[in-house]
């Protein structure tokens, strides 16, 4: 691999983690609402609404079935709307978000089912009231569980942030595509894979590492 290509797989990576860092902070702060709504109002749980649960499940399941790639192109005139264009990292987050949301909601949700029951019990009988019990039995309860499913979206965004590249949304897929694919240069797709896959190992020892921290049990 020559000299010159070393700042262009420096940009496309800082691209790739802009990307996948903002987006996860958007999409996690939209998605863990989501999946306490989407437990709280499950059958037999504190906030019991299964009209309101069926309904926010079927939209979730609906956006989760979608493939990425096709999210992508079809949700073009809305980031337009968001971002002013459909091309460039900044645009590429918008479907990243929408593509994560539901898969936080869900994960988050799993790992909100793991809480004992017993221990909202006993919060409800001292009086708690249902956001009480959300912020200090569910969500301390399930933040090992959380931060592990919440490790499983970033590595998931990776891997989508680079499918981005394939409608111009930078980053080390952009890279690969324009440099590695269309211009016949292997060396540059073996290396956006082996960046890919080291930044994937760091994600995950990151998030087995905290999670491991807060398990207190």
């Amino acid at each position: 691999m020559s000299a010159e290509m070393i700042p262009l797989l420096t940009k496309a990576l800082g691209e790739t983690v802009y990307m996948v860092v903002l987006s996860m902070i958007v999409a996690s702060a939209l998605g863990i609402p989501l999946g306490v709504l989407l437990h709280v109002t499950a059958k037999g749980e504190i906030l019991d609404s299964p009209a309101v649960n069926r309904t926010v499940g079927a939209a979730v399941n609906a956006v989760r079935s979608v493939p990425f790639i096709i999210l992508m192109v079809a949700i073009i005139p809305l980031t337009r709307l968001i971002v002013g264009s459909a091309i460039g990292t900044t645009a590429a987050m918008v479907p990243l978000v929408i593509a994560s949301v539901p898969f936080i909601g869900r994960q988050v949700e799993t790992s909100l089912r793991e809480v004992p029951h017993g221990l909202v019990e006993a919060a409800l009988a001292m009086g708690a009231t249902p956001m009480q019990i959300v912020t200090r039995v569910l969500l301390p309860e399930s933040m090992p569980g959380i931060v592990s499913q919440l490790t499983t979206v970033v590595i998931a965004l990776v891997g989508e942030s680079a499918m981005a590249g394939a409608i111009g949304g930078g980053g080390l897929g952009d890279l690969a595509i324009r440099y590695g694919y269309q211009r016949f240069r292997p060396d540059i797709m073996i290396a956006t894979v082996v960046i890919l896959i080291i930044l994937v190992q760091l994600v995950q020892l990151a998030g087995n590492t905290l999670a491991a921290r807060l398990n207190k049990r």
